[in-house]
Parts: C-alpha cells; sequence; structure tokens
C-alpha cells in the first residue's frame, strides 16, 4: 500500500522529467534527481545487486562491426570552416591500419587512463562520423595472431593533430593491458572509421542512453555531437550504472553538459557499491526508474541506445544477435512497451 502511495506521488515528477520544454528546472538539476531516487528508494524500486555490472573479461564497449545498412547511411562528418578542406586520418575503404605514435597519458583512476595519440599530420581530424569507432590492433612478440578490439574516441571528431581514447584496463585482456603499459613515443596501430548509427541534427526529438561501464563512450559522442551543434534541439536522457563513484567516467563533461542545458539533459546515476551520503541510484538499473525517466513508448520520434557489459544487454535490451544484426528486443525495454525499431543496440 505505502508502495503504490509513493509510485503515485512519483508521477508528477516522471511527467516533469519528460518534457523538458515545460518551465526551467532548478538551478541545481543534481536535487530534482535526487528526490526522483528518494521516491523511488521509498517505494523500494531501487534493488540491491551488481550481477551486470562485474564481468571477469569484457570486451572494451561491446562494440561490433556495422551492418551493411549502417556502413550506407552513416553520413560523413562535415567538414569544418576554413579556406582549405582538413585532410581526414581516417578515410576507410581500402586504407588499412596506420601507425599513430602515443603522445601522453592521464591517469584517470584505479583502473582508467586517457590516451592520446598524435595523427599523422598536425593539421588532421580524425575522418570519424558520428556515431562510429576506430579498431585497434597490437601483435605480441609470442602471439600468434594479433588482437583487434573496437574503441570510440573521447576526443572531438574536428580536433586537430590527435584523438584521445579513455581505456579501461581489463584482467587478462590483452589489448588493455598493453595500452596500459605503453609509454610516450610508442606506436599503435589503428584503422577505421567503423559506422555505427548515423546522426543528423534533430533526427529524433528524444533519446535516452542507457549505459554500463565502458559503454559510455559512444554514448558521449552522440551527447557531445548534439550539444556541439546549435541548430541541434534533442533532448537526451543519460542512465549510466556503474560499481562505484570512481568507475563514472566521463562525469565531469556531462556535469558540464547538465549544468549548460539544464532543460535539455539530464543524468541518472546508479552505483552498486554507493559511498555513504551518497543520494542517487543505488543498486542496479530497475525497471522502475526506467519508466520514471525515459521518454514513454508511445512518443514516436524518439530512441533508446544501449551499451555496456553483456549483463546490462541481457537485463535492458538483450543482446546483439551477431555483430551485424541488432537481435531480439528482449528485457525490461520490451516489458515497458517499447518496439524494436525505437531501441539500438552499439
Amino acid at each position: 500500500m505505502l508502495a503504490a502511495k509513493v509510485i503515485r506521488s512519483a508521477q508528477p515528477l516522471k511527467n516533469n522529467v519528460r518534457r523538458y520544454a515545460s518551465p526551467p528546472v532548478p538551478a541545481s538539476t543534481g536535487s530534482s534527481n535526487n528526490a526522483i531516487y528518494g521516491l523511488l528508494a521509498g517505494a523500494g524500486l531501487l534493488g540491491g545487486g551488481y550481477y551486470y555490472y562485474r564481468i571477469t573479461e569484457p570486451k572494451p564497449e561491446a562494440h561490433a562491426p556495422p551492418s551493411t545498412d549502417e556502413h550506407k547511411t552513416v553520413p560523413s562528418s562535415p567538414a569544418p570552416s576554413a579556406s582549405a578542406p582538413q585532410q581526414k586520418a581516417f578515410r576507410g575503404g581500402d586504407q588499412g591500419f596506420i601507425d599513430l605514435k602515443l603522445e601522453s597519458v592521464e591517469e584517470i583512476n584505479h583502473n582508467t587512463k586517457k590516451f592520446r595519440f598524435a595523427l599523422p599530420n598536425s593539421d588532421d581530424v580524425s575522418g570519424l562520423s558520428i556515431a562510429s569507432a576506430l579498431l585497434a590492433k597490437y601483435k605480441g612478440p609470442e602471439m600468434e595472431k594479433p588482437v583487434i578490439r573496437p574503441y570510440t574516441p573521447t576526443s572531438d571528431e574536428d580536433a586537430n593533430g590527435y584523438i584521445e581514447f579513455v581505456i579501461k584496463k581489463y584482467p587478462n585482456g590483452p589489448m588493455t593491458e598493453h595500452m596500459h603499459g605503453m609509454k610516450p613515443d610508442q606506436r599503435l596501430e589503428f584503422k577505421g572509421p567503423i559506422p555505427k548509427y548515423p546522426w543528423e541534427a534533430n533526427k529524433h526529438d528524444h533519446i535516452a542512453l542507457i549505459a554500463g561501464g565502458t559503454g559510455i563512450t559512444p554514448m558521449y559522442q552522440l551527447a557531445r555531437a548534439i550539444f556541439k551543434n546549435p541548430a541541434d534541439k534533442t533532448n537526451v536522457t543519460l542512465v549510466f550504472g556503474n560499481l562505484t563513484e570512481a568507475d563514472i567516467l566521463l562525469k565531469s563533461e556531462f556535469q558540464d553538459l547538465e549544468n549548460t542545458y539544464p532543460n535539455r539533459f539530464r543524468a541518472f546515476y546508479v552505483l552498486d557499491k554507493p559511498p555513504e551520503g551518497w543520494q542517487q541510484g543505488k543498486g542496479h538499473i530497475t525497471k522502475e526508474l526506467l519508466k520514471t525517466v525515459l521518454p514513454e513508448p508511445k512518443e514516436e520520434n524518439m530512441k533508446i541506445f544501449v551499451c555496456g557489459p553483456p549483463g546490462l544487454y541481457k537485463a535492458v535490451s538483450g543482446a546483439k544477435k551477431s555483430p551485424a544484426e541488432q537481435g531480439e528486443l528482449t528485457g525490461m525495454l520490451k516489458e515497458m512497451g517499447y518496439r524494436p525499431d525505437q531501441v539500438y543496440k552499439f
């Protein structure tokens, strides 16, 4: 009975979260987010558990090669305004892998670093479109075959002369262990771009990003591109699950977006092991939280993106059938009434 009352009292908050065009939210968006978490927690709807965050040897980002349609529909990145066109370092096709020099390494937390690689020329841009990724290749002296992994850069697509990645180190992960052992001036091979979901300004009225762990990087790439473009008025909701507060990657970048665009961007964080005094989500991402903060299934021009470890896919949307196929929509989103065409799995 108490839970039913709390859920009814949460209804106005649910409506407020979804109506970004309504009166501006308070200057401190965190307080309104905390109120939502408080109501959900009071109703017993933020459960404990970490079954889809803790994985032994996850593949970074759970990226996969795109389908034929994705290759065909992704537009090229718009050329920046300049007297002469800028050279794209990555052109796809038969270009093959190119060797990049590591310029710098920045420690982010206990198992994550930011890597900046120099592009071949100081005035080059990456050549990536939104959304797309790169393949990294490494072959150790005792390895029979090279290891190849996809990564989404965190640097701006129009940045001149460099490209950056935020990479988490995984035990017994040959690529991440190698990268975390690299020193400036060493080199690594990259190839791309690998087109993912083709984005253009105002393609959807509202998008939701559901991420876990390093699955946040393609979400950040998409959100950054939206808010960088003054013509793009898309509303964005982020739901991001992690083990601890230290594991929340790119949090300051998302906080900047939330502070700058309080009527259009909202972020909800869920931790399996929250610190004392943590005011946001505790446990794991639940259907009740998603019902409260996501755009409703009846909204036609919306899209939900999912990226993270296998357990997150299983719980939220179901896994991809193959690298080139989205697979059946299952999990929470299916139960909530979303259609397959409203969901995209990175």
